[in-house]
């Protein structure tokens, strides 16, 4: 079986050139191609001996994924849908900002975590995807783009939970942020969590990115009826591991709320939220739900969003409403379900 190079991480390349018999040097070289100069194929490794290009034909490969379409939003967001090498479908969206550009890539095709109110709950988990298959919607993103450097920012918030799939993310995560790999800030790249409580106390142990947790509700009630996942993980266990994470200086925690009418939207909840996060560096998004087909839930008005902005604001914490971008194609928080237009 061919060795697939863009899955490998700097130390596992080199190894696997010395391996090969030739120069650690020459892993490197490669490593450039594919990080540095997104080369799709060993014959564009002009900087390799013609001999060197045809060996590594036989024996290794350069795995792709196909893009199937581009959709683009009337507000300029860009969703990618991809066609991964066993038929899974997978979406990545491109956010123009002012002056950079975020893209959210997906960890799964398909998610386990049933969250009521995400469209891509109802597909179910196809497969974890490998790190090559991570790293490489990033890759086809940055080729597409008339200017690839105003992608500076990637956040783990598209199709599946990240932590369920560890080693494939933190492999995928280093390759990002490594100097040979794509030299992304690790200031720059986020990882979103629904609360897998063991893998979050081992993630802020071994890795050092930003991290977000989708909290939606601040009592166990309402939280298990929208998370199952909370059934499992409590709330005072993920928010006991919050207040425990590993933190650079000056930075915090975001906590990711979609509101949904009726739900934990109430003036109550409000202050619940403010007494639960008490003790923890945070900074809150208030996301009103953004609505899909075949869900009752709808989001709250913009008066009852900002008087439940208000109140956190007044227990001072940074909570900020996100207005939500690509709705109209399906491409905003919980919205993305791995089918063609």
């Amino acid at each position: 079986m061919k060795t697939d190079l863009k899955g490998l991480g700097a130390h596992e390349i080199e190894q696997w050139a010395v391996g090969q018999g030739l120069d650690a040097y020459r892993g490197r070289q490669i490593r450039h191609w594919l990080f540095k100069k997104l080369a799709k194929s060993f014959e564009e490794m002009t900087t390799l001996p013609k001999d060197l290009r045809a060996t590594l034909q036989e024996k290794a490969c350069i795995s792709h994924m196909v893009r199937i379409e581009v959709q683009e939003s009337m507000d300029g967001t860009k969703k990618y849908l991809f066609k991964l090498e066993d038929e899974h479908v997978i979406e990545s969206v491109l956010i123009p900002e002012r002056d950079h550009d975020t893209l959210c890539i997906s960890s799964q095709a398909g998610c386990a975590m049933d969250c009521r109110f995400c469209l891509t709950a109802k597909q179910g988990l196809k497969r974890n995807l490998t790190a090559s298959e991570i790293v490489d919607q990033v890759i086809h993103v940055k080729r597409s783009m008339n200017d690839p450097d105003r992608l500076t920012n990637i956040v783990f918030m598209g199709m599946g939970e990240p932590l369920a799939n560890y080693d494939a993310v933190k492999k995928a995560v280093k390759n990002l942020m490594d100097d040979a790999g794509m030299n992304f800030s690790r200031r720059k790249i986020t990882l979103s969590t629904c609360g897998l409580v063991p893998q979050m106390k081992r993630w802020g142990q071994e890795m050092n990115i930003k991290l977000a947790v989708s909290l939606n509700a601040a009592d166990d009630h309402t939280r298990s009826l929208l998370m199952p996942i909370n059934n499992k993980y409590s709330l005072k266990d993920l928010l006991g591991a919050c207040k425990t994470f590993p933190l650079p200086k000056g930075e915090r925690i975001t906590f990711e709320y979609i509101l949904i009418k009726g739900i934990n939207d109430s003036d109550e909840d409000a202050r619940n939220l403010a007494e639960a996060l008490r003790g923890i560096q945070a900074k809150i998004n208030l996301i009103p739900l953004n609505p899909h087909q075949g869900t009752s839930m709808s989001p709250p008005s913009m008066v009852r969003t900002r008087q439940f902005q208000d109140i956190l604001l007044s227990r001072y914490y940074t909570a900020i409403i996100r207005k939500s971008r690509g709705s109209d194609i399906l491409a905003a928080c919980g919205q993305l379900s791995g089918k063609a237009s």
